[in-house]
């Protein structure tokens, strides 16, 4: 009782401390790393749902990033829709793809789910650089969209300043990672992982891993979608590479990896470590070496691979739990 109650303590302070950061944080280019650093850390959540607790590894996510992204887009520059439910349309729409492209596929093992993924993020890229109109909305091929600052306010989904930005996307991570603590320790987690490791043992026991599959691969694609949404409105511009390009769902699956896939905190630890390391890699080698923050990715998934292969979450929860331990038993010499 003792340790969950300092878990929880800990959890809490470290909301308080997010929460209040922007108070004594202003500078604008800080923010905005760590607006990207809790986009990325959503962002890997999302794809955890089922790249984690469904034991396949999807690399198209981006995918419904770019979904989310152009729906919304589309909707409000074209029909003046607010984002908000720009964003909805998109995840539904995400939701669909997602079914469309799970259904024949979450039944491969190994690397063949993984090139099938991969296969459907790329087509959709390349259809989105070649089509400047898909029927009546307009996409405007590899030029992009690019939304007009002009309507500023919550309605329209933009703001002058970053702390509203940061407040929406540090809610959104709370509510995901909330999410999966619920999944997790639901009769649908269970089947995940069982599903996930002995997928045959789950199939005796009565356990639909299929379908399970499918209702992970669909939640995962809607809340992706959502994030396409928010980067939509926070850069104000959006091109097929950028939300659809296969860097960003490599980057994605890094830092779930690194982090510890399957896990709830491994997402939000991966992307703590690697966010930074990739923002100051692009800065310093972006010109001239493009692409090199991939490169330190891999070489860190080598190495963890290798030394801790259920990521770092792991030797970090030892030594949570040890010091959660130590400050327990301190606590009651104290008092006696």
């Amino acid at each position: 009782m003792k340790r969950d109650r300092s878990s929880m303590i800990s959890l809490a302070l470290v909301a308080v401390v997010a929460f209040g950061l922007p108070i004594f944080l202003h500078s604008a280019t800080y923010l905005h790393i760590l607006i990207l650093l809790f986009l990325y850390a959503y962002l890997t959540t999302s794809w955890n749902l089922v790249g984690g607790f469904a034991g396949v590894l999807p690399l198209g996510h981006s995918a419904f990033v770019g979904i989310g992204a152009y729906t919304s887009t589309v909707l409000y520059l074209q029909y003046g829709i607010s984002p908000w439910l720009g964003m909805i349309a998109g995840g539904i729409l995400a939701v669909i793809a997602g079914l469309i492209i799970g259904y024949p596929t979450l039944k491969m093992r190994g690397a063949y789910f993984a090139l099938c993924t991969i296969a459907f993020a790329e087509g959709l890229r390349v259809m989105v650089e070649n089509i400047d109109k898909l029927g009546p909305f307009k996409l405007n091929g590899p030029r992009g969209l690019q939304i007009p600052p002009l309507d500023v306010g919550f309605t329209s989904f933009q703001f002058t300043s970053k702390v509203p930005y940061y407040y929406i996307i540090l809610i959104m991570l709370v509510l995901v990672l909330i999410l999966t603590h619920l999944i997790a320790r639901s009769k649908l987690g269970y089947s995940l992982n069982a599903g996930g490791e002995e997928p045959e043992a789950a199939e005796a026991l009565g356990v639909n891993v299929a379908r399970c599959k499918l209702i992970a691969m669909a939640m995962s694609s809607f809340l992706t979608a959502l994030a396409g949404t928010f980067y939509a409105q926070l850069t104000l511009f959006i091109y097929p590479k950028s939300v659809i390009g296969l860097d960003l769902s490599f980057e994605i699956a890094f830092i779930a990896l690194i982090g510890g896939r399957g896990s709830i905190a491994g997402p939000v630890l991966g992307a703590l470590l690697l966010r930074p390391l990739s923002d100051f890699t692009r800065i310093y080698f972006g010109d001239k070496l493009p692409g090199m923050h991939l490169i330190i990715f891999g070489l860190a998934l080598i190495l963890v691979m290798i030394y801790q292969p259920r990521g770092i979450q792991e030797p970090l929860s030892r030594f949570y739990l040890k010091m959660v331990g130590r400050l327990g038993r301190k606590q009651i010499v104290e008092g006696a």
